[in-house]
Parts: C-alpha cells; sequence; structure tokens
C-alpha cells in the first residue's frame, strides 16, 4: 500500500512555517489596526503581543510536535490530549471554516491583485480565483517535494518584495512621519474593544506557523525538524512584521494609514511613484498565491489523519500510488473552497469568524503540554518548551482573552463559528459508529 514519503527538509519546513503565515495579513490589516488605535506606540504595542503570542505558541507548539511527529500535526496534540471528538473538532472547522476559508480569502486576493494587470470584472476575478486554486491544488498532488520546491520559491519571493518595502520605508522614509509620542485618542466603544478588534487583524497576520507540524509525517527527522521550523518560522515572521510596520510610519502617519485601502503600494509610491504600486501588486499576488499553494500543501494532511483513525471517509487516507500524496484530502479541500468563493462574503467578516474558530483550538493545544507533562512524564521529549510553565500559560490566557473579547464584541461571527463545531457532534458520533466493530 502506498505511504506518505518523508521527502521534506529542515529549510522546506521553515519555509512552509514563514510562508504558510505570511499571506495577505501584512498587506491589507496594519489600515484596520491603525484605524482603530490610532496612536502609533499602541499600533506597534499590539504587533509586538502579536508577536510574542506566535514565538510563545510556537516554543509551546514545538513540545508537542517533538513528542508526536505523525501527520496531522494539532489534530493530533488534541486528540491525544482529550480524546477523539476534540481532534475531529479541529479537523471538521479547519476543512469547513478555518484553512478552506482562509484559502478563499487568499484567492480572492491573489485575484484581485492579478486583476491590477488585467481588469477583471466581478464574475471574472472568482473564476480567476479558482483557477489559481487549481492550479496550486494541481502542483501538490504531485508530490509533497514539488510542493515543497513551490513553497521555498514562493516564500523567498514574498519575503524580497517585504525586504524592498523595508528598506525603501526604513532607508528613504523618515521617523519624522509620525509622532511616535502621540497620545491614545478617543474610542467610541473603548479602548477594549478596539484592542479586540485590532487584535483580529494581529492574530490573522501571525496565524500559520503551526502549518509546519501539519506535514510532520513527511519531513526527514521531525522529531527535531518539525519544533525548529515553528521557532525558527514564529520569529522570523515577528522580525519582519515589526520592520514592515515601522516602514510603513515612516512613509506615512497613521491617520492616513488607517483610511488607506491599499496601505503597501501608497506607502510606497511616497518614494517610487506610481511603479511602486505595481511592484507591491506584484509583491502581495505572490505573497497570497505562495500561501494559497502552502495551505493546500498542508492542511489536508489533518482530513488523511482523521480518515485514517475512522473518523472520516476511507478513501481520504488515500495516497496516490505514484506520487505519494493524499490526493483526495487535497481534492476535497479545494473543491470546499471553491464553494466558498463562489459564495464570497467580506474580508473583516470571514477573518473574524476563521481567527476566532482557530484560537479556541489554538488554546486547548497549547494547554496539551500541561497534561501530556502529567500523563507521560518519562516521554522522550527531544525538544522542552523554553519558559515553562509561564511561556505555555501566557499563550493560553491571551487566547482566552482574545476569544471572549471576540465572542462579546462580534457575536454573530462567534455564534457562527460555535454553530459549526456543535453540528460536528452528531458527525463524529456518526462516523465512530460507522466505524465500530459492532457496525
Amino acid at each position: 500500500m502506498p505511504q506518505l514519503k518523508q521527502a521534506l527538509t529542515r529549510f522546506d519546513l521553515t519555509m512552509i512555517a514563514i510562508g504558510s503565515t505570511i499571506g495577505s495579513g501584512i498587506f491589507l490589516t496594519p489600515a484596520l489596526i491603525a484605524n482603530e488605535l490610532q496612536a502609533p506606540w499602541l499600533i506597534l504595542a499590539v504587533w509586538v503581543v502579536g508577536g510574542l503570542m506566535a514565538v510563545a505558541g510556537a516554543l509551546t507548539f514545538a513540545e508537542l510536535g517533538g513528542l508526536m511527529p505523525g501527520a496531522g500535526g494539532v489534530y493530533v496534540y488534541l486528540s491525544e490530549a482529550y480524546g477523539g471528538l476534540f481532534g475531529f473538532l479541529y479537523g471538521w472547522a479547519y476543512l469547513l471554516v478555518v484553512n478552506t476559508g482562509g484559502v478563499a480569502a487568499l484567492s480572492i486576493a491573489f485575484a484581485t491583485y492579478f486583476g491590477y494587470f488585467v481588469p477583471l470584472d466581478p464574475l471574472q476575478l472568482k473564476l480567476a480565483a479558482i483557477c489559481g486554486l487549481a492550479i496550486v491544488t494541481i502542483i501538490n498532488v504531485l508530490g509533497v517535494k514539488v510542493g515543497g520546491i513551490f513553497s521555498d520559491v514562493f516564500t523567498l519571493l514574498k519575503m524580497a518584495g517585504i525586504l524592498l518595502l523595508i528598506v525603501v520605508g526604513l532607508g528613504w522614509g523618515s521617523a519624522r512621519t509620525t509622532d511616535f509620542s502621540a497620545s491614545i485618542g478617543t474610542f467610541t466603544n473603548g479602548l477594549g474593544s478596539a484592542l479586540a478588534v485590532a487584535m483580529v487583524g494581529v492574530l490573522w497576520s501571525y496565524g500559520g506557523w503551526q502549518h509546519a507540524s501539519f506535514a510532520a509525517a513527511e519531513t526527514k527527522d521531525p522529531k527535531r525538524t518539525v519544533p525548529f521550523a515553528m521557532i525558527a518560522g514564529a520569529l522570523t515572521v515577528t522580525v519582519i512584521y515589526l520592520l514592515t510596520n515601522l516602514a510603513y510610519m515612516f512613509l506615512l502617519p497613521p491617520d492616513t494609514i488607517g483610511g488607506s485601502e491599499r496601505v503597501a503600494a501608497d506607502a510606497i509610491a511616497i518614494i517610487l511613484g506610481p511603479a511602486g504600486a505595481g511592484i507591491i501588486a506584484i509583491a502581495i499576488f505572490i505573497s497570497t498565491f505562495g500561501t494559497a499553494g502552502i495551505y493546500t500543501l498542508t492542511a489536508p494532511r489533518i482530513y488523511f489523519a482523521m480518515a485514517n483513525d475512522g473518523v472520516f471517509f476511507k478513501k481520504v487516507a488515500d495516497v496516490h500510488p505514484r506520487y505519494h500524496t493524499p490526493a483526495v484530502a487535497i481534492l476535497i479541500q479545494s473543491i470546499w473552497a471553491v464553494i466558498l468563493i463562489l459564495f464570497w462574503g467580506t474580508f473583516n467578516e470571514l477573518i473574524s469568524y476563521v481567527v476566532f474558530t482557530d484560537w479556541i483550538f489554538f488554546g486547548l493545544a497549547a494547554a496539551g503540554v500541561f497534561v501530556f507533562r502529567r500523563t507521560r512524564p518519562d516521554a522522550a521529549r527531544p525538544y522542552r518548551t523554553f519558559g515553562y510553565p509561564v511561556t505555555p500559560l501566557f499563550f493560553i490566557t491571551v487566547a482566552a482573552w482574545f476569544v471572549l473579547n471576540t465572542f462579546i464584541e462580534k457575536p454573530e461571527q462567534a455564534i457562527a463559528g460555535l454553530g459549526f463545531l456543535a453540528l460536528g457532534v452528531p458527525v463524529y458520533y456518526f462516523w465512530n459508529r460507522q466505524n465500530s466493530p459492532a457496525a
């Protein structure tokens, strides 16, 4: 029977961690965040908190990745810590909401920036998004190494584009453009509400480093490679995001950033003129297209693991006999993402919906470190969480605050996410009954 092939190197997996994090967020959410918070130091502060969250999460998940280096990553951690229902609900949420919603958002984003060069009407935009998704789906069906090379190339290209923005901003911009000593302004619904809304954008932008864990079964020396990739990826992205936000504020004041629909293009155009907008359009296209490709590579390994555990269609656990990839799992995810593209909502609605659901499981998975320290004290751990127990406690506390605040401030999206999770409970028990020996 064909098996998954261990073909990904440490460099490949680190590029997956970085590339799956840097997508559309750093180009789109700074405007949302600046519009909410206004004060430059407060804007930078939430990006610092987001970076600390990403690094603390990577340090925590790295122990789990070394302990359980199987296909599916977070799905495996949740299943082992709390039982099959929790793992299934994570996979269920990823298939119906989190990853497919992210792929749909990224597909629309790269089609939008493709439209900068080739004007598209609304229908053509959706068709372009679907065609792009079809391309990355085929690439990832053809082999994990092919998908890994795609990830490497597009991640390096997007980092080059962001580096250009940073160099232009910090090199030719001016610290006098923004008054970094400006005080906090007034907030219609209070500071807490503004911070909660801003954190949606921050956490959307920082999410993704955990994708390195999904492909653990196809990685060389996964017990060491997976922890390294997640930690290195989170640290690299944190530095890049902080420098990028400084570059924005060296080129544009926060009120201008907050009112911009294309903050990256508007910022670089200050120095490079109209040609700058074209350069940034290419960079964003590369970034979003590359991230859509990585999401199409990594998350299907969750559905593959679910099928192997008997809580999803058995066919989804099939490995392609020639390419050694979970081809059926990849195709199922892409088909659902196409459906979401066709019935598209607004960007801000989607990321609230996706981020809320994702961070419920982030917090639970991080708490798994405490569970396994108690239940498997003698298990081999190639990596142990730095700063334990403070590091995971910080991550879990901020995750819980964020989930609670989102439920209060954006109840429609939160209730919709919880509704999808509730629907998954009877589905899980149905699959369990179907695959029980008595069935």
